[in-house]
C-alpha cells in the first residue's frame, strides 16, 4: 500500500515513466534510427545512380571499341588479315617517312600552342578592359567558329592562291609573292594559322568567363599604382586565371591535335610532299585510301597515348594551378 498517499511504485532510473511508455519509446527510436540508416545510405547510393547511365555509354561507346581497336593492331592487312602480327603494324609506322612526318608535325603544334592561347587570352583582355567597340569585337571574333571547316577552308584556299588577293596586297609594298599552300617549309604554318583563326572564339568565350572571377580591385589597385598594362597582365591577369589558362592550354592542343582534318583536307590534301601530315589525317588515308584497317589501328592506338599524355599533363597543370590559387 503506498504510504501517505504517495505515487505508485516505478522502475529505477525511469522515474515517473510506466514500463508500456518506456517499451514505445525504444521502439519509436529504433524505427528512426533505421529510417535515419535508410536515408543515409540512399544519401550515399544516389550520386552512383546518377552517374551510372553515363559510366555505361561511356563503357559501351568508348571503351569496349578502343579495347577492340588496340587489340585490332596486333592483326594484319590484306593477306594476313585477322592474323596477330605482334608489333608488326607499329615497326611498319615508325619506319614510315609520312608518319614521322605526322609526328614531327605534332611536335610542331606543342611549340605553336602558347601563341594559340596567347591570342584568345589578350583579345579577351582587350574585351574585359572594354576598348572601345569592344561588344562588336566580341561577336565578329566569335563567328568563325560557327563556320564549318570545309568552308574556312575553301575561303582561304582562294585569299592564299599564288595570285590571290593577299600576294597582290604584299605585292604593292614591295614584298615577292609567297607560295602559302605549296612551300613545305610554310605550309604547316598557314594551316595553323586558319586553325586558330577559325577556333579561338571558344577559346575567347572560356577566358571572359575566367574573367567574370577576377578581383576587380586588384586591377584598381594596379591602375592606381601606374603599372602598364604589360605588367597589368603579367602581374594580375596571368595568375588570377592560371586555372582557366590550363584548360585552354590542354583543350586548344586536344583541338589541334583531333580538328584539323577537315582544314587539311581541303586546303593542302596532306601535301605538298606530306608535309602537313597530322595522326588523325594519316589514319584516315590509311583506312579509307589505302584499305588497310589494322595499320590505321596501330596509329589511331598511338594518337590515344598522344592524347593520354596530353590529359595527364592537364591534371597536372590543373592540380597546380590549384595549389598555387
Amino acid at each position: 500500500m503506498p504510504i501517505g498517499g504517495s505515487s505508485p511504485l516505478v522502475r529505477p532510473g525511469a522515474p515517473g515513466r510506466t514500463s508500456g511508455e518506456d517499451t514505445t519509446r525504444q521502439a519509436s527510436h529504433r524505427a528512426t534510427g533505421a529510417g535515419s540508416r535508410r536515408a543515409a545510405r540512399s544519401e550515399r547510393l544516389a550520386p552512383y545512380v546518377l552517374v551510372a547511365p553515363a559510366v555505361l555509354i561511356i563503357l559501351g561507346l568508348r571503351l569496349y571499341p578502343l579495347i577492340l581497336g588496340v587489340n585490332f593492331s596486333f592483326t594484319g592487312d590484306g593477306d594476313r588479315n585477322g592474323t596477330t602480327v605482334g608489333f608488326d603494324n607499329y615497326l611498319e609506322l615508325f619506319d614510315d617517312p609520312l608518319f614521322r612526318t605526322a609526328l614531327g608535325n605534332v611536335g610542331l603544334l606543342v611549340l605553336l600552342l602558347p601563341g594559340a592561347v596567347a591570342i584568345p587570352g589578350l583579345l579577351a583582355t582587350f574585351i574585359y578592359l572594354r576598348v572601345p567597340g569592344h561588344r562588336v569585337f566580341r561577336s565578329v571574333y566569335f563567328f568563325p567558329a560557327v563556320l564549318s571547316p570545309v568552308i574556312v577552308g575553301s575561303i582561304f584556299n582562294l585569299m592564299l592562291a599564288f595570285d590571290g588577293p593577299l600576294n597582290t596586297v604584299l605585292g604593292t609594298i614591295g614584298i615577292g609573292p609567297v607560295d602559302w599552300l605549296g612551300d613545305p617549309d610554310v605550309t604547316m604554318f598557314t594551316v595553323v594559322g586558319v586553325h586558330v583563326w577559325a577556333t579561338f572564339g571558344m577559346a575567347l568565350v572560356v577566358f571572359l568567363a575566367g574573367f567574370s572571377t577576377l578581383d576587380s580591385s586588384l586591377l584598381d589597385a594596379a591602375q592606381m599604382d601606374g603599372a602598364s598594362l604589360a605588367r597589368t597582365i603579367w602581374h594580375v591577369v596571368i595568375p588570377s586565371l592560371s586555372r582557366t589558362i590550363a584548360f585552354v592550354l590542354v583543350t586548344t592542343m586536344i583541338g589541334m591535335l583531333t580538328s584539323m582534318f577537315g582544314l587539311l583536307y581541303v586546303m593542302t590534301s596532306g601535301g605538298p610532299e606530306g608535309s602537313t601530315y597530322l595522326p588523325e589525317y594519316y589514319i584516315w588515308i590509311q583506312q579509307g585510301q589505302m584499305n588497310r584497317p589494322a595499320l590505321a589501328s596501330a596509329a589511331s592506338t598511338v594518337l590515344f597515348l598522344i592524347m593520354l599524355v596530353v590529359g595527364l599533363a592537364q591534371v597536372g597543370l590543373l592540380r597546380r594551378a590549384g595549389r598555387q590559387d
